[in-house]
């Protein structure tokens, strides 16, 4: 099996599960415990803490541990309104990710005012419409750093210059350790992280929370994570999320190298070789791992037979949308740039990663080749 679809998960490095093995093996105490084995697992979280923090250019006490984006991004959204009267109004881009679309309705129908924010046909935030809304300091913007279908990156530090006052969210899933992440730089108050796309362990992520924000815990319990985030912490996954951000951040460069070479291969294969192909990732303000195409003709083709007949021939890969019920749903991210229902529905998302070979991307283009020339028979 040729695996790019390295958006959604990645294999786990072998370095990390040495790292991780011992906190489920010997060292198995209670972090929130004050015998040996707990104070144990409380240092290495606490180390891991400090480590991940000064890879994003935040102070450890800025950073708590969840579950992973899905939980980060909820916590953001439902903390800020319900829980701690931060925000009365929520927006956000029209391509976030589901973790952030779908809370945001959620709060909607709690009479909780929420927006979405146009982007262009690139999927780059309408900067001239957002401007356009009056923003406070009671307004939470949600944002992503990068798209997880398209790889296109937004213009945070513009973002808030034109809303100064307000709150400012990022889904960073994508992005850290694949480019620089800095939350300072970026100017933003949140920020969503996972483990799982970095090669590192399924089921933890971070958020950062901006020093001197009122910010009140959406899960209730014990008082871990400074009262931010209630629940048992896992030294053993924790351990391993430092582990492979480490490892990302001192490789990135060589990594986000290969990448480049890798999806530049791609898109140049996939050109020369299917007609009416469109790239919706642009060579500039993209990550270096994703390519997302669609077909101009989608209205003669069957969106979902491309994805099935690809996984035939062994080749992993996705639309980006969800699959509801058995049936494949446009991508939302490519309807909000414009595309057609149809469009946005045979489309396909390719992203790679630093084990991506030479030999997978020919591989997986004359796949596609083949296949599309079937389905357009």
């Amino acid at each position: 099996m040729i695996y790019l679809d390295n958006s959604a998960t990645t294999r786990i490095d072998e370095s990390v599960v040495e790292a991780m093995l011992p906190w489920l093996r010997e060292n198995y105490g209670n972090a929130s415990s004050i015998y040996q084995l707990g104070r144990q697992a409380r240092v290495a979280i606490e180390y891991a803490r400090e480590e991940i923090a000064s890879l994003i250019g935040a102070h450890p006490a800025e950073l708590i541990f969840t579950s992973g984006g899905t939980e980060s991004n909820n916590t953001v959204l439902k903390s800020c309104t319900a829980e701690s009267n931060l925000c009365d109004e929520v927006l956000y881009s029209a391509i976030e990710h589901h973790a952030v679309i779908y809370p945001a309705k959620e709060l909607s129908s709690q009479k909780i005012r929420t927006f979405p924010l146009s982007v262009d046909n690139q999927g780059i935030l309408n900067l001239e419409e957002f401007a356009q809304k009056k923003t406070t300091k009671q307004t939470l913007v949600s944002v992503m750093h990068a798209n997880n279908e398209t790889g296109m990156i937004q213009p945070l530090e513009k973002i808030r210059a034109i809303a100064p006052d307000a709150l400012i969210h990022t889904d960073a899933v994508q992005s850290f350790g694949k480019i620089p992440v800095n939350m300072y730089e970026f100017g933003v108050d949140f920020a969503s992280f996972s483990a799982h796309k970095i090669h590192g362990p399924k089921g933890v992520g971070a958020l950062f929370i901006r020093k001197g924000i009122d910010f009140k815990a959406h899960q209730q319990g014990g008082g871990q994570e400074r009262n931010r985030r209630a629940g048992t912490e896992s030294p053993a996954l924790i351990v391993g999320f430092q582990v492979a951000a480490r490892q990302a951040i001192r490789e990135v460069a060589s990594r986000t190298e290969a990448m480049k070479s890798a999806v530049a291969l791609l898109r140049e294969l996939l050109v020369q070789t299917i007609p009416s192909i469109r790239i919706n990732t642009t060579l500039e303000h993209s990550l270096p791992n994703i390519l997302n195409i669609s077909f101009l003709d989608a209205e003669m083709i069957d969106g979902e037979a491309i994805l099935q007949s690809l996984d035939i021939y062994g080749i992993a890969a996705s639309n980006g949308s969800a699959c509801v019920s058995g049936s494949l749903q446009p991508s939302h991210v490519l309807s909000a740039m414009g595309r057609s229902d149809a469009e946005a529905k045979a489309a396909v998302r390719f992203s790679v990663s630093k084990d991506t070979t030479e030999l997978d991307v020919r591989r997986a283009a004359n796949v596609l080749a083949e296949v599309m020339t079937a389905l357009r028979q």
